[in-house]
């Protein structure tokens, strides 16, 4: 599987990506923007974005029950040399399946995540998957 993505400078405060039909303003600016995602804030995005997409593609296949799921991700940049020290992440997902379908429903996520092995082996990383707690 091959993905393609160009990316343009607009100006001094913002660049675009597009791939697909879809664009992204890009956080390209010194001293920030706060309308568009900065590169780490990106990586953490595709991050989240790639535990969602693991759930959505596991759940039909473990007949897993959810209605919905919520990825809080927390990265710490270390400036010497310039990279992700360390990341943490908290899938909470709205489901009444037991304690022991949700630790598989994890395990899936770390072991079929393309993003996730991608940062994995440079990163501390670590998180948890838990059931959104019920307002009853």
């Amino acid at each position: 599987m091959r993905f393609h993505v160009e990316s343009t400078r607009i100006s001094g405060h913002v660049s675009q990506s597009r791939c697909k039909q879809a664009r992204i303003d890009l956080d390209t600016d010194m001293a920030g923007n706060p309308d568009a995602f900065n590169p780490a804030e990106l990586l953490l995005s595709a991050l989240s974005a790639c535990m969602i997409k693991g759930i959505e593609r596991v759940t039909p296949i473990l007949k897993f029950e959810l209605r919905g799921v919520e990825v809080i991700v927390d990265g710490i940049r270390q400036d010497v040399p310039p990279k992700m020290e360390s990341i943490r992440y908290q899938i909470i997902v709205d489901t009444d399946e037991s304690d022991q379908r949700l630790n598989l429903l994890h395990e899936n996520v770390k072991k079929y995540g393309t993003v996730f092995n991608t940062v994995s082996p440079g990163t501390d990383l670590a998180g948890v998957l838990v059931r959104k707690a019920s307002h009853e």
